[in-house]
């Protein structure tokens, strides 16, 4: 099986760039990188030392329900080209482990799936999940402080 990890929305991040409101209708705050710990969710890289951030409040689900988490994300404040590399992008090569959740085609979360992983397991316990019929995709969040990082689905080149 191919697994794909993917960058966020690409409209939401486009029209927050511009000044358009995040998940609690704000704008994005604009301060400086320090190059560490700064994913952006577009590239799926750090925001480069020196570089113009955006921290937002972002929903990575298409309607308000239960399961519907809202958490701060970052973003390169400049455009950035999103994420269509292979392998494991950047930002799930820096931390010691991070926490993965399955969820159905209906956006829920599919209780029992949520474990905390190495980096050399993201992979395989993805795969494992996406081959799972009731399974529609797995969100890549941080273990530290569970921040939305990337979403991974089946297929891809």
């Amino acid at each position: 099986m191919t697994i794909t990890f993917t960058s966020y929305d690409r409209t939401f991040v486009d029209a927050v760039r511009v000044g358009g409101p995040d998940a609690h209708g704000q704008q994005a705050e604009r301060t400086m990188s320090d190059g560490v710990g700064t994913p952006c969710r577009c590239c799926l890289d750090n925001v480069p030392n020196g570089a113009q951030m955006l921290i937002l409040a972002a929903r990575p689900f298409p309607a308000l329900q239960p399961y519907a988490e809202t958490g701060p994300i970052f973003l390169c404040a400049d455009t950035c080209a999103p994420w269509t590399g292979q392998g494991v992008p950047p930002i799930l090569t820096t931390s010691p482990d991070y926490l993965l959740k399955a969820y159905s085609a209906d956006d829920r979360i599919v209780y029992g799936t949520g474990r905390i992983v190495l980096p050399d397991q993201i992979v395989p316990y993805a795969t494992q999940l996406l081959d799972r019929p009731d399974i529609a995709y797995v969100d890549v969040r941080s273990a530290r402080n569970t921040c939305f990082l990337t979403r991974i689905v089946q297929g891809g080149d």
